[in-house]
């Protein structure tokens, strides 16, 4: 039986989407024991989902998450798990939270996610393009020179 988490259905499917969204952007969160149960097996569905790597597999997961996470997903962490059939992510115990003592976890993926060539070009093209910032001191000299 699904947790209800103590949220209505839509609160519920945002909630999940949200962590699942986190999870794959930042590879390991935190969060509750129950809320990483949870998020555990909606993640890995939408793992097993990019593991098939076809344009119906791409739609279904933008229909979920955002249009970064989906690259990610099916470019970086998808591959990496080409081996495996199941168990992509992993829940570590916490000590629990002081305010409410409630349990606490670590979701994070089982594997290491290597990143894809196309993120490392991109941002060696983009450091390339930048150039200095000598604008502001020419409107400046030239102010000046009008008074």
């Amino acid at each position: 039986m699904k947790r209800k988490l103590q949220r209505r259905r839509g609160s519920r499917r945002a909630l999940l989407k949200n962590l699942a969204l986190s999870l794959i952007l930042h590879e390991k969160i935190v969060t509750t024991l129950q809320k990483a149960k949870e998020t555990r097996d909606f993640t890995e569905r939408l793992v097993q989902k990019a593991k098939k790597n076809n344009l119906a597999a791409r739609r279904y997961l933008l229909k979920v998450l955002r249009k970064n996470a989906v690259n990610k997903l099916m470019d970086d962490i998808a591959p990496s798990f080409s081996e495996r059939q199941s168990g992509f992510i992993r829940i570590l115990h916490l000590e629990p939270r002081k305010g409410d003592a409630a349990k606490m976890a670590i979701v994070s993926f089982t594997e290491k996610i290597k990143a894809s060539t196309k993120e490392v070009e991109k941002s060696d093209t983009k450091k390339q393009i930048e150039k200095p910032k000598k604008v502001k001191n020419e409107i400046k000299t030239k102010n000046e020179s009008k008074s």
